[in-house]
């Protein structure tokens, strides 16, 4: 089967940085559901795996986080899924990823499809979809009914804060505040149901005091988390939740003692890392996200298609990810 994968962690400018190359098709074993990959969206986690994890010795490191596809096989314990079904996953970040035609997915973190959206549009969805989820529901416990409430959303016209700001216009309450810098961004915020939008370039404290807003109870930072932080300390309510998913070198978080703030890390690879008990949840969620787009709640985050599952594009979707100005997610299609 056609795969794209690397040997090296090298900059994305050079081609030895993601090749063509061609593997043996799977077997489904287990709780294991063999996917014929139709289209993938590429993800933030793809190019820091890249630069910084190497392939085992003499093979190949596939990477690719998000898919839709077609059930071919089934493990023997499976009973989620069977052949023919439609599907769509953020994948295991310990193993084989979904820049191959044929890719084995643990069917617990595996979702119906939805059925109003093309491969490549729902490509654009999972891996973005489970952490905003996770973090809102599962870390923070948003007050979903409690409208006296506000959240704020740092970096919020990237792929995360695409589908989160939706997911809170849609199952919560609460006032949305979110960031963007460019006027094509806050345009895109403003379509998917932010209420106010501020410029991360300036400080958020005297972007709040300008646009006369109270502090927040809930902070979420998607970007830049290390740059933002003595501002999210000032804007932040006493007794207020803090969220983060990117990863800064430090993260001193004393400053926040004094307002007993909580901080709370989200990583949607935990479940399947750890294999925890709820590890099905992520099956649950898929499935919910699935049903709310089919009854037209959420629209696709999808930004830019790039063409054909292949070395040359994945590359130029690395390197426009590298740049962090891309709005919603870049997807690719087909071999």
């Amino acid at each position: 089967m056609k795969a794209i994968g690397y040997q090296q962690n090298l900059p994305i400018s050079n081609e030895l940085s993601l090749q063509d190359i061609e593997l043996e098709i799977p077997t489904a074993h287990g709780h294991d559901i063999l996917v014929e990959v139709k289209a993938v969206s590429v993800n933030p986690a793809d190019f820091k795996i890249r630069e910084s994890m190497p392939a085992p010795e003499g093979e190949y490191k596939v990477l690719g986080f998000d898919a839709t596809g077609i059930v071919k096989s089934v493990g023997e314990n499976v009973s989620l899924f069977k052949p023919g079904d439609k599907v769509w996953y953020a994948g295991d970040v310990t193993r084989s990823g979904s820049n191959a035609q044929f890719q084995l997915v643990d069917e617990r973190i595996v979702g119906k499809m939805p059925t109003t959206l093309s491969n490549f549009e729902a490509a654009a969805l999972p891996l973005t979809s489970l952490t905003a989820w996770e973090l809102l529901f599962d870390r923070l416990n948003v007050a979903e009914k409690d409208d006296s409430k506000s959240i704020l959303v740092i970096g919020a016209a990237g792929g995360v804060g695409s589908i989160m700001v939706q997911l809170l216009k849609q199952r919560t309450k609460l006032k949305i505040i979110a960031t963007a810098s460019r006027a094509e961004t806050t345009s895109w915020l403003e379509d998917l149901g932010a209420d106010t939008i501020i410029n991360h370039r300036n400080l958020l404290s005297e972007e709040f005091a300008a646009k006369n807003l109270g502090e927040v109870d809930y902070v979420v930072s998607l970007n830049n988390t290390a740059q933002h932080l003595p501002e999210i300390v000032k804007v932040i309510k006493p007794q207020g939740k803090f969220a983060l998913i990117d990863d800064p070198e430090t993260l001193d978080i004393v400053p926040f003692k004094t307002k007993c703030v909580s901080v709370h890390w989200e990583l949607m690879f935990t479940r399947s890392l750890f294999k925890t008990d709820d590890m099905q949840e992520q099956h649950v969620i898929l499935n919910n996200v699935a049903t709310m787009i089919d009854e037209g709640l959420i629209k696709t985050t999808f930004g830019e298609h790039l063409g054909t599952i292949n070395a040359v594009n994945l590359r130029k979707a690395h390197q426009h990810l590298e740049t962090q100005t891309a709005k919603g997610k870049v997807v690719l299609e087909g071999f």
